[in-house]
């Protein structure tokens, strides 16, 4: 077990509804396109699969697909979706956790790599993946840039979202690189508001690339999102591409 908060029943049961707009087909081709193309004739392994929100369409693509997931509820919601022999989940945390065989693709999406607390485990993670890769094979992780630019002299929130159905702000610990995000969202009419919360490890693109090293892998390329925009100083994320030496 790692230091990853563990996604409750209730919490699984409900992802899908709150991320249908991100799990559109107009939404994933991009990134379905992309993790296809870096697989090629091979395998891929998901680190952190949860629902199956990208591994269920890439496997459907023709990619066979291997799923880690550290939650039992978000990979029995994945499993109403298709069967073990269609797309094997293993249950544990991505920064230990084997599976047999070897892959061209390694992906960690959705900012989950800051799902793991310490330094130390985010490093195991990138050995994790580099010990699953066959030699070229390649390890991809989306992640958000920590919007510390918004933060004036006192001041520890910042707000990511204000819409009519969703408050949400994060608020950041600055020495130890931990971010909490603060949820607000209205399921009904009845003007309530359910609370919660997540805490997160960011991480620096560079910081990242050390990792990489740290674990024998190369950077090949980084990007702002999935179409393959350049990524800038004023990218709010980015996706990067780490290969193993052959």
């Amino acid at each position: 077990m790692t230091s990853s908060e563990l996604w409750t029943r209730a919490t699984a049961e409900r992802y899908d509804t709150e991320e249908a707009e991100t799990s559109s087909a107009a939404a994933l081709g991009p990134t379905l396109a992309f993790l296809a193309g870096l697989a090629g004739d091979g395998r891929a392994l998901e680190f952190a699969i949860g629902t199956g929100r990208v591994g269920v369409p890439l496997r459907e693509l023709g990619v066979p697909v291997v799923g880690i997931e550290l939650s039992e509820h978000m990979a029995a919601v994945l499993r109403r979706k298709t069967d073990e022999d269609t797309l094997p989940v293993v249950i544990g945390d991505m920064a230990t956790t084997a599976v047999p065989g070897e892959f061209t693709l390694v992906y960690l999406v959705y900012n989950t790599i800051s799902n793991l607390l310490t330094q130390d485990e985010q490093v195991e993670c990138f050995r994790n993946a580099a010990r699953h890769l066959e030699p070229g094979g390649r390890f991809v992780i989306e992640l958000g840039v920590p919007p510390l630019r918004f933060l004036p002299p006192g001041q520890v929130a910042v707000p990511f979202d204000v819409s009519e159905r969703h408050l949400g702000f994060d608020t950041f610990d600055l020495v130890e690189q931990i971010l909490v995000s603060h949820h607000f969202t209205r399921d009904s009419d009845d003007g309530r508001y359910r609370r919660g919360n997540s805490r997160h490890r960011y991480a620096w693109p560079a910081e990242l690339d050390l990792m990489a090293r740290i674990a024998g892998l190369e950077v090949e390329r980084r990007i702002a999102d999935w179409d393959g925009e350049p990524f800038t100083q004023d990218s709010g994320k980015h996706i990067s591409v780490w290969r193993k030496p052959t």
